[in-house]
């Protein structure tokens, strides 16, 4: 829902932070995985009760993520720089939200396994869309110059970081965070679906 807002804000500062890394022979793609790789540092941090190191990894994860996607627009996007964001992108989503279980399996398995389950629905309504609409050629220029097509909704990237954030701030309601963002992600892929009939039908 923020998406196209941060985007906007985020695009000259990110973008002249890529002009210089560009100059200096960094690739799109050694940032992706850089930032995959400190991300997923959240499972072990989380294990051991660390929320604050947690978070940090987040941040770092989510700045390098952004700078990835700006790297790319200078150099030119490709299908394996769309293909590994998208990828890494969903499978760090999904260790957060695992690491919160196995940091306290009694109280936040269950709304851990809620929340990667809604997961499932907005990242499959987001991702059979995309296909759809890379064959028929449908473009969403309010998201820049993208490898995937963009299909909004409430649920997009700038609120799941709130959430992330919000869940480190406030380990002790995890589950009751977990289920209304669960409940959200719910929404947001009916939408999608109900955007995908009325656009594919």
């Amino acid at each position: 829902m923020l998406d196209t807002f941060f985007i906007k804000s985020l695009k000259t500062p990110l973008r002249l932070m890529a002009m210089g890394l560009n100059k200096v022979g960094v690739k799109a793609n050694w940032i992706t995985l850089l930032g995959f790789f400190i991300g997923i540092l959240v499972l072990p941090a989380l294990y051991f009760g660390n929320t604050v190191l947690a978070l940090v990894f987040i941040v770092i994860n989510r700045v390098l993520d952004g700078l990835d996607g700006a790297v790319a627009r200078v150099q030119g996007p490709t299908d394996l720089g769309g293909y590994l964001d998208i990828t890494l992108d969903f499978i760090f989503y999904s260790a957060v939200i695992f690491g919160f279980a196995l940091m306290n399996p009694i109280e936040n398995a269950l709304a851990a396994s809620f929340l990667i389950f809604s997961f499932m629905g907005t990242g499959s309504s987001f991702l059979a869309f995309a296909i759809m609409a890379e064959k028929r050629k449908i473009e969403r220029l309010e998201y820049g110059n993208k490898s995937l097509y963009f299909l909004g909704g409430l649920a997009e990237g700038a609120e799941t970081i709130a959430f992330l954030v919000l869940i480190c701030l406030l380990p002790a309601h995890f589950s009751l965070l977990a289920y209304v963002f669960g409940g959200i992600c719910w929404i947001t892929t009916a939408t999608r679906i109900y955007a995908g009939y009325r656009t594919l039908g």
